[in-house]
């Protein structure tokens, strides 16, 4: 009974070590940010004391809204970086002789497929058509 309660206790450590590590890692950027985070907003009025000393004297502020487009943009990226990443492994086991070519490329095609569809039906809704609005000066 005693190795029992040896190999009980050190489980219970292992446990204990790993919970305090998922908490590490899981509390661990949010107290690094706090710590390396900027504490206050700046006046540029001066420029002197800018962050960073490009040449040119910053125009406006540095919070701006995006627009929808750019984010449905994106997601139309994601997609077919997804679409990359699920056609190269395909690709390169695809020249192995196997008995269902046919098949493995019909199922590419019907993927492609599918994924062209989404370019499409973007093109319809005008998601790559970047509208700049147009400012109007206040006089």
């Amino acid at each position: 009974m005693i190795g029992m309660e040896e190999t009980l206790s050190t489980d219970l450590i292992y446990i204990f070590a790993y919970f305090l590590g998922g908490m590490a890692f899981a509390v661990g950027p949010f107290v690094i940010v706090h710590l390396l985070a900027a504490r206050g907003t700046r006046n540029y009025a001066n420029k002197t004391d800018q962050f960073i000393e490009c040449g040119m004297d910053p125009i406006g502020d540095a919070w701006i809204r995006y627009s929808a487009v750019y984010y449905l943009y994106a997601l139309v990226f994601v997609a077919f970086a997804v679409d990359v990443l699920f056609l190269i492994p395909v690709a390169l086991v695809y020249n192995r002789i196997t008995e269902f070519v046919i098949r493995d490329f019909v199922e590419m095609l019907i993927f492609v497929g599918i994924l062209s569809l989404v370019i499409v039906y973007a093109w319809k809704k005008g998601i790559f058509e970047w509208k700049r609005r147009q400012t109007t000066p206040n006089s």
